[in-house]
């Protein structure tokens, strides 16, 4: 396989499936068999997941909520889906650690980043909830925070396109996709990979972006082997 560890980043949009809000149980039944695929060949995965399918902050401050108040708010709906997913991994089969930035002892570890290194290493999936802990920061920020503080190779940004496009593929049929994009080109086209806090945090440490379609059948353990699959954004 190319990567050996990797962060990968779910939308909590992604965890609906077919529904308007909440968490589709087939959905993630998929993605824990897919995670399970790359696992068994001996890759060491560590996941973030966000929370807009049950809360986003800052559509709570947008109706006249406290945006501080709304954005933990958030940061539990992301524990309520790593939570899920982390059930949906161990029906599975697969051992995992859920690790949050806000402590929560009944339920999960604070993060610890050398602990969460060596449940990489024994083979656990580790799945960070909370984002950051700190309000105003998205989980795309936290995905980057973490991937760079285990030294992952890669994120692998899971959604429902299968790339980086030179406009919104579901609104315009006349897109273009891009296959490879440097992180200058992208800010240059203004194109909207992550939030600008998170992207330009993977710019400067050098850590590589895939983003690809998380939904089709095979597609991670395609991406984790170095296959041309989604878009990749590096230096």
């Amino acid at each position: 396989m190319k990567y050996k560890r990797i962060l990968l980043k779910l939308s909590g949009e992604a965890l609906m499936g077919s529904r308007q809000y909440g968490i589709d149980p087939a959905r993630l039944k998929e993605y824990a068999a897919e995670i399970k695929e790359v696992v068994n060949q001996g890759v060491q995965v560590a996941i973030v997941i966000g929370g807009g399918n049950i809360f986003r902050g800052v559509a709570g401050a947008s109706n006249g909520m406290d945006r501080v108040q709304g954005d933990y708010m958030g940061m539990l709906a992301t524990v309520i889906n790593s939570l899920a997913l982390q059930s949906a991994l161990e029906d599975e089969g697969l051992f995992s650690r859920l690790q949050t930035a806000i402590k929560m002892e009944a339920i999960a570890e604070p993060f610890i980043k050398r602990r969460a290194v060596r449940h990489l290493e024994k083979g656990r999936v580790v799945i960070f909830g909370a984002g950051t802990g700190n309000p105003y920061f998205t989980t795309d920020s936290a995905a980057v925070l973490r991937a760079i503080e285990i030294n992952a190779d890669v994120i692998l940004k899971g959604t429902r396109v299968d790339g980086i496009y030179n406009a919104d593929p579901e609104k315009d049929p006349n897109a273009v996709k891009f296959d490879h994009i440097s992180f200058n080109e992208c800010i240059d086209k203004n194109l909207k990979v992550m939030d600008m806090t998170a992207f330009t945090l993977s710019q400067e440490n050098h850590l590589p972006i895939i983003v690809f379609d998380m939904n089709k059948k095979g597609n991670l353990a395609k991406v984790v082997a170095g296959e041309n699959v989604g878009t990749t954004v590096n230096d």
